[in-house]
């Protein structure tokens, strides 16, 4: 009998402890722990007592101890009732069960409990009406929410007030949505929240914004609701070093900007932050997210003097600066696909792919797209990425973001213009043949080969190659002419144009060659069979200025070929006078172009010889 009696002690200060361990502070926690302290002391005593005792006398020495210290034995066991303890928590745990489930997202939850319990009977409509509106309550739910924290804060800290009723004051001051009563209870209450993100969400679920003109945000008697403006400028207020522990933590700082929904500089900040985690890769997925949602424009943060379009077009310069870091390495496949990100982001995001958003948006995303495609379009191999083992796009991916052949067409037509302004002669001639522009391609080729037989003539000896390639280039040109469908009449008439011109040029390389070989004679005879110029000695005069007649690239020729005839004159024995007559058409020919600014030397020849 002692040992069953020494045994259900035992126990009973057992479950008493686990209970009080799991019980918050309450009203009655001071006399519990008082309680529990003595029975723990009197435990020592009886199993000191009950060893050498019988079981009878052990139970009454334990129940006259009890009674020596002011403590009823039996309304101690019942109150201590492990059994009783389990089936009903020894504190009402409503307000906490509501908090948690909010904190949670569990908000059906959090209904549930607030309209089971007679606690919360009055609060369990405003919770409602809350949840229903998204947090925008009218004013008279926030007015007597407001209300209720008016009466909760006069009555102060009173004796023996249950932690419970914090979490009472906080439920409905998020309900209120007032500054003040935010303000009071933080203040009062510096240890409410053990971590930021409780901290955070409590303000974020009190931040009562709305659009402008807004009636349900009017509040009587003066109730400031709590803005996010707030809230943004009130964690603006600490340098970033102060959250990031001056760099320890670095993720920390962006993290908050992101729970207070500032999202632009959330995604500076992390494009910006160096360390060898690499948080640029973060800066870029998020701004793609970002923009994809449309939400940049709620997340500019205060302090911010940037408009929408100016924040979009910021997380475009963050993905586009990612996407070139793959075209340095060579991977064009990645760029391009970051290149087109950072075009949706200022095209409105995730509309832009469908055509959704804007005018302005979209005239922003389709130049954005033009200049990066162009970009991809000039490297190596952007030619074959972009357009195909063939064609004008339909084969590569360029018909992903130009679906229209025309639209398409336009666009490889200014690439190509831009490549020649860059000096990228050889790609702009791929692409004018891709699109079927081939007199635009022939004129590139005579262009590039005017310049090289110049070239030529002045001494260059990587010249030789060049207008041979050239030459072969425009051959190819005209033999895929033939068989391609779909020709206008214009552009046949220009390629015939280009095609003369090709061949002038090709005549007047040959002659170079033939003088560099030193057959000067045939040189002579090759300029006296020169259609375009009136140099044939048997030709008769003509007042035309033919000059005037011939491509631009034939004319810059003109100079040099002149002087190689009058040298090839200078070699040659004049048998029979004719080329003495062909020095006189090459004089005549000179002085009628005198105008012109030619070299200085190539007159003082003519002159030395008249």
């Amino acid at each position: 009998m002692a040992n069953e009696d020494l045994s259900s002690w035992t126990d009973l200060l057992h479950s008493s402890s686990k209970l009080l361990e799991q019980a918050a502070p309450s009203a009655q926690f001071p006399p519990l722990q008082r309680n529990l302290d003595q029975l723990e002391a009197l435990s020592k005593k009886l199993k000191s007592k009950t060893v050498r005792a019988e079981a009878p006398s052990q139970s009454i020495a334990a129940t006259r101890l009890l009674a020596r210290e002011g403590i009823n034995a039996e309304q101690l066991a019942r109150d201590f009732d492990a059994g009783d303890a389990r089936r009903q928590p020894p504190v009402d745990t409503t307000w906490q069960q509501i908090y948690f489930c909010l904190r949670s997202g569990y908000y059906d939850e959090a209904r549930n409990v607030a309209l089971s319990s007679r606690a919360s009977h009055q609060f369990a409509p405003l919770l409602t009406e809350w949840i229903n509106t998204g947090g925008m309550v009218p004013e008279e739910v926030a007015t007597a929410a407001s209300e209720e924290c008016e009466r909760m804060l006069r009555t102060g800290d009173r004796v023996g007030r249950t932690a419970y009723d914090k979490k009472k004051l906080l439920l409905y001051a998020i309900i209120s949505g007032s500054r003040r009563h935010i303000d009071r209870l933080l203040r009062d209450q510096p240890t409410l929240f053990s971590t930021i993100e409780d901290f955070l969400w409590f303000k974020l679920s009190a931040v009562r914004d709305c659009p402008s003109g807004s009636s349900s945000i009017v509040l009587s008697d003066g109730l400031i609701p709590y803005s996010l403006d707030d809230l943004q400028s009130y964690l603006n207020k600490f340098e970033p070093s102060y959250y990031t522990k001056n760099g320890k933590d670095p993720l920390v700082y962006p993290y908050i900007l992101l729970l207070s929904i500032q999202l632009l500089p959330a995604v500076l900040y992390l494009s910006k932050e160096a360390g060898d985690e690499g948080y640029n890769i973060d800066a870029a997925h998020l701004s793609i997210v970002l923009a994809d949602h449309g939400v940049l424009s709620e997340g500019i943060g205060t302090g911010q003097k940037l408009g929408v379009m100016d924040a979009y077009a910021e997380v475009s310069t963050i993905i586009r600066q990612y996407g070139s870091m793959y075209l340095r390495l060579g991977d064009l496949q990645m760029a391009l696909e970051y290149y087109a990100q950072a075009a949706a982001a200022v095209g409105g995001g995730q509309l832009s792919w469908t055509g959704r958003g804007n005018v302005d948006q979209q005239r922003q995303r389709n130049l954005m797209l033009k200049q990066l495609l162009t970009e991809l379009l000039l490297r190596d191999g952007g030619i074959y990425l972009l357009l195909g083992a063939r064609g004008a796009g339909e084969e590569g991916e360029l018909g992903r973001f130009v679906a229209d052949p025309n639209a398409r067409q336009q666009f490889l037509i200014e690439a190509a213009c831009q490549c020649q302004e860059s000096g990228m002669y050889d790609k702009s001639i791929e692409i004018q043949k891709r699109v079927g522009s081939f007199s635009m391609a022939l004129d590139t080729i005579n262009k590039c080969l005017s310049e090289a037989i110049c070239s030529l003539f002045r001494g260059r000896l990587d010249g030789e190659s060049r207008t041979a390639g050239l030459i072969h280039s425009g051959n190819e040109i005209l033999e895929t002419y033939t068989y391609y469908p779909d020709v206008s009449h214009q552009e046949r008439e220009q390629v015939f144009e280009q095609q003369t011109i090709l061949r002038q040029l090709e005549s007047i390389l040959s002659i170079h060659k033939l003088s560099r070989l030193g057959n000067h004679v045939d040189a002579l005879r090759e300029v006296a069979k020169l259609l375009f110029l009136p140099l044939d000695p048997r030709g008769p005069d003509t007042a035309v200025d033919v000059f005037e007649n011939l491509s631009p690239h034939v004319q810059a020729c003109i100079p040099d070929l002149l002087k190689v005839a009058l040298t090839c004159l200078d070699n040659v024995t004049d048998s029979d006078g004719s080329l003495r007559a062909l020095r006189a058409k090459i004089s005549s020919f000179i002085a009628n172009n005198v105008k012109r600014n030619w070299p200085r030397d190539l007159y003082e020849r003519v002159a030395q010889r008249l």
